[in-house]
């Protein structure tokens, strides 16, 4: 028999919310994965609001203090897809500075609800004019009004938190078993970058997967990026096309994934239909309680692709970006009704 669950706390009190960011757990799947893999999910939506952009927008508020690029009360202004807003907003909100996101307006509502509930004001671009289009909205309005712009397509800070945190925790979790494989997906790059710097001295023997979308297979076509002067995108990339996993592979390729392609983070790049990511998503939810977006899904779904021919014995680490109530209003929920279906209304009528 199983004793009864307990908990000690943390041994600790918090000065503010974004001391909690980070240090999210491994958990092993145990009904979806082949029997010959172990397979471990990294549930980045532990952190506060929910992503793994937690961690690089505090990055990128706290460096710019320390620098002095960011002064008291100035305003914020980013691109975003979501994720990166959301945790802006709340770091923003904590540490008492004006944010002004840009997004396209193809993203779900729900995050710009967030963003505005956390009080962040949300500036919609047209959807035809892509990712380039918010970003090039965030540049134009920090250049008018003297804001400062987070840069989390070219800043440093970006895989520098996954150096310094992601990767560290996952050298320190994986420390008495071996690791073989890790799996991520992409949309500024950083996490892959950041933590390729570390596995590639502390555990070298760690095979790194990338994933993409089929239809937008920016790393895969081997294109180069054309760029300004500043690392900033000229233009969208000729291999993108419109895609379904949110957040991952914007029209171009960012600057901090640069580094990663340049600097060979990664060992294999894999296409991955955005049909199937969802398929997978919706299994993890049913079958392991484990609830995660589409680009989570995705990552999945890859990584169930390398585990079905790796060796015996194989222990695998798949990233998870962030939660699935991000995607209520997307196709990742259109098959779940709100109203009760057959069954349950005959429950409801039983007296």
């Amino acid at each position: 028999m199983t004793e009864r669950y307990t908990t000690n706390g943390r041994g600790r009190l918090y000065n503010a919310i974004t001391e909690t960011i980070g240090d999210t757990p491994c958990v092993r799947l145990n009904h979806i994965a082949p029997e010959h893999v172990a397979v471990y999910v990294k549930v980045e939506s532990f952190n506060p609001l929910s992503s793994v952009k937690d961690r690089l927008a505090l990055n990128m508020i706290e460096a710019a203090e320390r620098e002095g690029r960011l002064t008291p009360g100035q305003t914020v202004v980013e691109a975003t897809s979501g994720n990166t807003g959301i945790g802006l907003a709340m770091v923003c909100a904590a540490k008492g500075y004006p944010l002004v996101i840009t997004m396209a307006e193809s993203f779900s509502i729900e995050r710009r609800r967030l963003m505005r509930f956390l009080g962040a004001k949300v500036v919609l671009t047209p959807k035809e004019e892509k990712g380039i289009g918010m970003y090039r909205k965030a540049a134009a309005l920090a250049e008018k009004y003297g804001w400062f712009f987070a840069r989390q397509f070219e800043s440093r800070d970006n895989a520098d938190i996954h150096e310094s945190t992601t990767g560290r925790e996952i050298v320190a979790d994986f420390a008495d078993t071996r690791l073989d494989y890790w799996v991520t997906g992409y949309g500024t790059g950083g996490t892959v970058t950041g933590v390729a710097r570390v596995l590639r001295k502390a555990l070298p023997d760690c095979k790194i997967i990338l994933s993409e979308p089929h239809n937008a297979r920016l790393v895969g076509s081997g294109e180069s990026q054309e760029r300004n002067a500043d690392g900033s995108p000229a233009c969208s990339h000729p291999a993108w096309e419109p895609h379904v996993i949110q957040g991952w592979t914007p029209d171009f390729i960012p600057g901090v994934l640069q580094e990663g392609i340049d600097n060979q983070c990664f060992d294999q790049v894999l296409p991955v239909d955005g049909a199937i990511g969802m398929k997978w998503a919706a299994r993890l939810a049913a079958e392991e309680g484990i609830l995660t977006g589409v680009s989570g899904g995705s990552t999945l779904a890859t990584a169930m692709e390398v585990a079905a021919t790796a060796p015996k014995g194989s222990t695998m680490l798949v990233m998870l970006p962030d939660t699935g109530e991000r995607y209520l209003s997307t196709p990742l929920f259109e098959s779940i009704p709100a109203e009760m279906n057959e069954d349950e209304q005959a429950l409801a009528d039983i007296t």
